[in-house]
């Protein structure tokens, strides 16, 4: 079979040129065999090392190979001690596609803390790929009531199912709740083990015949943006656009923001958080610690399931995060 140069072989034989000639043999557990005329391990070393052919490795770094397989790249990952940003841009540049990594159980940043308590007239609120609220703004209480991040609203897909007052709420319910159900069933595929997934769509299959029939016609939607209708008790009908903008540090984490779409829209939200301003004596951020009892790995959660008591967090000092 002759294989042909391309571009995507090019770079996939320049990468592994790379990663092989910056280690050295003690790096991978090899004895040192004396003088080397060039730097770095042996292609028959890096053979070894992932399990292949020598012949085979060798036309892969002359870009003379075909794509290798999934299996095959991570076995070449290990034997390069590639990390893990290198490893997926190995199979990037080799498939043109990237393995799809467990999200780290992460704490809240504080910059996400600052941030979304920087947008007082925007509701933000931090999910994460559970769609588990872990936190959110005042103007995202303000909008979704006090209980939200807790009972029916600690996920997002739960309180859209089974809270009669969201339901009320969304003027474009079905429409809404369809494209959370895609969205759940892209993230299943992509994390098919995930206990506290399956927990809640478990759930909502059982107690909810909407869902149950969306999901099993097999609907697939991910939106990251999009506008929406609501209807709240005290201002009425507003209509708010919002973006989901993704946090890069493995934590699967997003942040969601609605901004009002007209000038009624934000009159509706001025007026929200100026009645909750003088009810509870101005704005402020609100963490969840019941989002991490969920996941007692992360650092400094509480293994015991249930909601904890809500908090008030410091205010950062003036010198100085799937829609629902």
């Amino acid at each position: 079979m002759v294989h042909i140069r391309t571009g995507r072989n090019e770079e996939l034989a320049q990468f592994l040129r790379a990663m092989r000639e910056r280690l050295r043999p003690d790096d991978v557990g090899l004895a040192d065999q004396g003088r080397r005329r060039t730097p770095g391990l042996r292609r028959q070393e890096v053979a070894q090392l992932a399990a292949v052919s020598v012949e085979w490795y060798i036309r892969l770094e002359q870009g003379r190979a075909s794509a290798p397989g999934t299996a095959v790249l991570d076995g070449l990952a290990r034997a390069l001690r590639l990390s893990p940003a290198e490893r997926r841009h190995l199979h990037v540049i080799a498939r043109g596609e990237a393995p799809v990594p467990r999200p780290e159980c992460l704490p809240v940043s504080e910059s996400l803390r600052v941030l979304m308590d920087g947008m007082p007239l925007l509701p933000a609120y931090l999910v994460d790929f559970r769609f588990d609220v872990l936190a959110h703004n005042s103007a995202a209480a303000a909008l979704f009531g006090e209980d939200f991040g807790s009972g029916l609203a600690d996920n997002t897909a739960r309180m859209l199912f089974l809270s009669p007052r969201m339901r009320e709420m969304q003027l474009d319910w079905a429409r809404v709740a369809r494209e959370t159900v895609g969205n759940l069933r892209a993230t299943l595929a992509r994390h098919p083990d995930e206990p506290r997934l399956l927990e809640v769509i478990g759930e909502l299959r059982s107690t909810v015949t909407e869902f149950a029939l969306w999901w099993d016609d097999h609907t697939v939607r991910e939106r990251a943006h999009g506008t929406k209708r609501i209807s709240h008790p005290s201002v009425g009908e507003l209509t708010v656009h919002y973006d989901t903008l993704a946090t890069l540090d493995g934590a699967g984490q997003s942040l969601i923001v609605l901004t009002p779409a007209d000038a009624a829209a934000e009159a509706c939200l001025r007026a929200l958080m100026a009645d909750r301003a003088g009810t509870l004596g101005g704005p402020g951020l609100h963490a969840l610690p019941a989002a991490q009892t969920r996941h007692p790995e992360v650092p400094g959660g509480s293994a015991q399931p249930g909601p904890a008591p809500r908090r008030r967090l410091r205010q950062p000092s003036r010198s100085s995060a799937p829609a629902t």
